[in-house]
């Protein structure tokens, strides 16, 4: 089953409505009500949802606890994933900090940086290698995805060494678009865009 980007990214904000709402005491929920929790539209929702082929009820809605599971199913590898963190700077540890502990089957298992006063440290759980390393690391702990939170000027390099240890999935924070073979997935993360796009609507509105 192909499911688009875009849509995969949806599921995975429902689910963290779903689990707010499941932890709130909530047992069923209307597709208009996660559309409002989640900025879309009852529509694309209900789109979205028969995707996966869930389905709920006109007269309760949809199961939170069974829309958690599908979702799950979807998204969640039945095993866990290794993440690797490229670049252990101010934002390398907020990301660090950010994602411990908080999936069971997601881990960062390795970091690395060019700094000696970094370098065999444990930041946020995590142990930080040498960028020479990360071949070996790589292979030993059977990472497939990296996190890339280098200088702009590092990144191309940086990003050929990882997919060619292995990785078959990006996070990109460098603001660079990065040429990589065929079959590997990207997905870039640009906060100046973002803030720029924040920015022209709040002028709109203003």
């Amino acid at each position: 089953m192909a499911i688009s980007p875009k849509t995969i990214g949806r599921l995975g904000l429902y689910r963290r409505t779903m689990q707010k709402m499941l932890a709130d005491g909530r047992e069923y929920v209307y597709s208009h009500e996660i559309s409002n929790a989640c900025s879309v539209t009852a529509a694309q929702v209900r789109r979205d949802l028969m995707t996966i082929r869930f389905t709920g009820s006109p007269e309760r809605g949809y199961s939170i606890a069974g829309l958690l599971q599908s979702i799950s199913d979807l998204l969640d590898d039945p095993e866990e994933q290794r993440v690797a963190l490229v670049g252990v700077g101010n934002l390398g540890q907020a990301l660090l900090n950010y994602f411990r502990g908080r999936r069971a089957t997601l881990q960062v298992a390795a970091a690395f940086d060019v700094d000696p006063a970094k370098v065999g440290r444990v930041i946020a759980g995590t142990r930080t290698y040498p960028m020479q390393q990360i071949a070996a690391v790589f292979s030993k702990q059977s990472i497939g995805i990296a996190i890339l939170t280098v200088p702009a000027a590092e990144a191309q390099a940086v990003a050929t060494s990882v997919v060619q240890a292995g990785a078959r999935a990006l996070l990109n924070f460098t603001q660079v678009h990065l040429r990589l073979p065929r079959g590997v997935f990207v997905e870039s993360i640009d906060f100046g865009v973002s803030l720029e796009k924040v920015a022209y609507f709040r002028q709109q509105g203003g």
